[in-house]
Parts: structure tokens; sequence; C-alpha cells
């Protein structure tokens, strides 16, 4: 006998962290109604995953967030670099790198840039956009178990507070619950990796003097590596509030337990070099680095996003940031089936596309911690210090998904990073002027397809439109080019088709969330039947 619903949704997001925030936002962008659960009761309240790289930022802009996030995080902003050193108060030190963008040469690639905001300050930012849009989050709200079959998932939530129990159908779950996911074990998903790399013990304390110490040195950590007592130092509000992240052996049978206020104490004071420092403990949480890659990315309508789909280790912020990303990929995909202008196949592309992105994330992840010497991994000789940062952050690339034109054996990662508007690639940024009013081609794209053509791009208006038609499928197009009849113009001094590798009379393809999905460098005889079958292929129609 089936049990009695209670309730009926689109989607249902299980996890209120920052991927499942994020999930909520990016699907209320595009009208998605959904329910979101969190078996916490409010949002994170300890300071970590503070680095939100440039296209975590890019994706909040279209979102319309970045200004609010930004004034969120406008404590930190004058922090830069990491810092490695004996002790705060010798001689000898060294910055690993001493600027996340030196000469501000990513303005040439990104309308955005990265930002420096802790999860307990991020966390309620997203709350309220999500809520905003009319998205149904749920504290203390936990999922018990779910079934799915040919046509929905049905999920039992329960109440921490009161232990009540309602029965959620809905057509899709997206399983945002963290790197021991219930939903990843119950739908018997094995991982691959190199599995744990260390163990830390995050320890939030308050030492006003510090600052003094500290002086004009704002940076983002500091490696403290003095062998008894090593560690990395995070500033919280550059004054009195801080967080050390010590390391933990429970490989070698080292209680939690053991770090008593006492011992932290101690360590702090040994590792800053302040043996008369007053230091009072406020908080302390374990957390595990490791290596780990879910075999699939979903099965049936069950997706995992995050960390239930992958584990990184911590050095960079990749893992957080690949999360959001996944999530941003999932939503405009099921937004598009669910609203009837892409057909299920095309959910088949979210795995292929974000699992290769997190294999190699992931391990270079684990390869920026041992170049930084994080306290409690070892080092990897000869790894170059920020070598391809720019092109794991911005420049990842879908070989395989829904994408046309691309090698399907090429590089997830390439050696350097590239933005020329190939299928597969992020498109590129380019400031434009519409009215006199600037924005960036990256604000084109969220709630269509998008196809972009140079001057002289009038076939291509034209058969797009009645292609768009025939097959149902909401397409923006805009002619960028100085004249009159065009649509939007490149600022002086850029070249819009060299920018996208297009030639005279060529068009591009973009997807909602930015990613070139098919070229023409130049003109064809029928415009129309071949963008049709463009976006046939791609929104599987």
């Amino acid at each position: 006998m089936n049990p009695k619903v209670d309730d009926r949704v689109p989607v249902l997001i299980v996890g209120g962290s920052l991927v499942g925030l994020s999930a909520s936002l990016f699907l209320g962008r595009l009208g998605v109604r959904h329910l979101l659960v969190e078996k916490h009761a409010d949002t994170s309240h300890h300071p970590r995953g503070r680095g939100n790289n440039v296209r975590t930022m890019e994706l909040y802009r279209v979102a319309g967030i970045e200004p609010a996030i930004r004034e969120a995080a406008s404590v930190l902003a004058p922090n830069h670099g990491i810092l490695q050193a004996p002790s705060l108060t010798g001689e000898e030190q060294e910055w690993l790198f001493r600027e996340i963008d030196p000469g501000g040469k990513l303005a040439r690639f990104s309308p955005s840039g990265w930002c420096l905001c802790s999860q307990n300050d991020l966390e309620p930012v997203l709350l309220r956009a999500a809520r905003d849009l009319g998205g149904d989050v749920r504290f203390g709200t936990e999922l018990v178990s779910f079934e799915q079959d040919a046509d929905g998932v049905t999920s039992l939530l329960r109440s921490r507070e009161t232990g009540e129990e309602r029965v959620v159908r809905s057509e899709y779950l997206i399983a945002a619950d963290g790197p021991r996911s219930p939903a990843r074990e119950r739908l018997g998903i094995g991982q691959t990796g190199k599995g744990e790399l260390f163990h830390n013990v995050s320890i939030t304390f308050r030492a006003k003097r510090l600052a003094e110490v500290v002086g004009d040195r704002h940076f983002i950590a500091c490696y403290l590596t003095n062998p008894e007592a090593d560690g990395a130092l995070l500033p919280v509000d550059n004054q009195s509030e801080w967080v050390f992240h010590a390391p933990w052996h429970p490989e070698h049978g080292e209680p939690l337990e053991a770090f008593t206020d006492e011992r932290c104490e101690r360590h702090i004071r040994t590792a800053v070099g302040l043996p008369e420092l007053d230091v009072e403990v406020t908080g302390r949480a374990p957390w595990h680095a490791a290596e780990r890659v879910a075999e699939r990315y979903g099965v049936g309508r069950v997706f995992l996003a995050g960390d239930s789909a992958h584990e990184m280790s911590p050095t960079g912020a990749f893992g957080s940031n690949t999360g959001i990303q996944d999530a941003h990929n999932l939503a405009w995909k099921l937004a598009a089936v669910l609203c009837g202008w892409a057909g299920p196949g095309l959910l088949e592309t979210y795995g292929q596309e974000r699992r290769p992105v997190a294999e190699v994330t992931s391990e270079r992840a684990s390869a920026r911690s041992a170049e930084h010497s994080h306290p409690g991994y070892a080092v990897v000789p000869g790894v170059g210090r920020q070598a391809g940062v720019l092109a794991v952050a911005l420049g990842y690339r879908y070989p395989r998904g829904a994408v046309l034109g691309t090698d399907p054996a090429g590089a997830v990662v390439p050696e350097t990073f590239e933005s020329n508007g190939e299928p597969g690639s992020r498109a590129p940024h380019q400031w434009l002027l519409r009215a006199g009013v600037r924005l960036s081609t990256l604000d084109l794209y969220e709630q269509a397809m998008v196809l972009l053509t140079g001057p002289g791009g009038t076939a291509w208006q034209q058969g797009a439109r009645r292609a768009a038609d025939r097959v149902a499928v909401p397409l923006d197009v805009y002619r960028i080019g100085d004249g009159a009849e065009d649509d939007l113009a490149p600022e002086p001094g850029t070249d819009f088709a060299a920018l996208h590798g297009l030639g005279p009379g060529g068009a591009l393809l973009v997807r909602p969330d930015g990613f070139v999905a098919w070229r023409s460098p130049g003109p064809v005889a029928d415009p129309e039947a071949e963008l049709e079958a463009a976006l046939r292929a791609v929104l599987d129609l």
C-alpha cells in the first residue's frame, strides 16, 4: 500500500549547506518550485570554506547576489596570500603567494573576482536570496528514507524537534547531504580516489593581542611550521577572532577528546611564538581531508552534488566551489526538462560533464596541499606552486555531454587557461554596451539558450527564431556589432568575433550555464536547419 503523500514538489533538495542553498537559489532563479530540507537547526556557525573562486562569483553575479556577498565578506577584503613561517615572531617567513590576482590581470577574463567569505557569512546570504525567490527551506528536518520509480521519488522526512513525519513526492531529488551521504549509500554508489589524506581539528578562539603581532600581514592563512606545534592560522575579523587548524591523528589512536581547552591554548601559543598570549578557546570542530569521487553522479531521478559526489583537500577551496558549480550545472538541466524544452536524456549529461571535472580538480587540490606543506600532509617534491590555478578554476571544459563539436578525448583542464569560445568551454567574458549601459556577455546567460552572431548575422537571426519556434525552446538571439541594427555593441577596442573564435557570418550557441554548446565559425547554407539540429542534439529533443 502506497503511503499518503503530504507534499508534492518538482524537486527535493537534501542538505542546506553551501551547495544545497546554491541549488535552491539557482532553481528559484529559473522558476522551479522546490523544497530544501536540512537536518541541522540553522546555517553554519563555524568559519570555514571561505574561498570563493572567480567562477563561483560569476554565478552569484548572474544570480544577483554578488554585492550582498561582498558586503558580508567586507571584513576580510584586505586579506590576500598565504604565509608560511616557523612562527609569527621570527624573521624567517615566506609568502607561498602574495596576491590572488597579481596586477589585476583577471579583469581581462571576468567581470567578477575571487572573494574571501566564510561559510558562516555566505550561507545566510544564500538563504535569504533563496527564500526571497520562493524557496521552501526547512531546517531541523532530515531525510529518513526514499524510494524512486519511473515517475518520481517518494521521500520520508522527519522533524528533529517534534518527530513529526511527512511524505513528500518529488519528480527529482538532489542529494547535497555531505561526504558521508546517506543518499549515496542508499543508491549503492561507490567511490574512487586516494581516500583519506589527513585530519585536523579546527579551533575557534579569541586573542586580542594577536592582531598586534600579525600587523599588516593580512593573510588568508598562515601555515606555522614549528615541529612542536604546527598548524594553520586564519583570521576571522583581523582583530580578536581567529581560527587555528591543528593536525589530528586518529589513525594513531588519538581521540578528539584529547584536544582539551588547555592543550589547544598551549598549542596555539607555541605555534605563533607568543608564550604569554591570552587565548580563549570558543569552539572546536574536527574535519577530514580526503580525495574521493563518486563512481556515478546519480541513479534514475536522484542526483549527487557537492561533498556527496566528491571530497577534496581544503587547500584552494576547490571542493566547495566545485560543488556550487555542480548545482548550477544541474539546475538549468532540471529546469529545462521540467519545463518541457529538453528531453530527460539531458540529465544524463550532468554526470558526464561534472564527474571528470571533480576527478581532475580533486587531484589538483591534493597537489596544492602538498605544495603548500599543509599541516598534517606530506610535501610532494618538485611540484610547482600556483601552476594552473586559473585553468582549474575558470578553464575547465566538458569534452563530453550536452555539447557538439568537441574532442571527446580532450583535456578536462588544459595546461594553461584559454578563453576562445570553443564548444565545451565557458563562454568568454567581453564587455558590451546596450543603450549606453555596460554589461558582460556572461550576464546574458541564465534563463534561456543564447545565440550570438556578429555583424551580418541576419540569416542566423531569422533562422534562429524559426528553429526555436519549431522545437519550442527558449532562445535569445543577439547580434553584436557597431551598426544601428545590432542589438549590442562591443566596447571600443575589443573584437567580438576574434574573442569567440568566429569568422564573418559565424554564430555561437551558449547554454544557460554559460558554456558553449555549439559553434559555427562561418556562414552555412541553411542556418535554420543547422541550428535546429544543434538544439535537438544538445537538449535531447
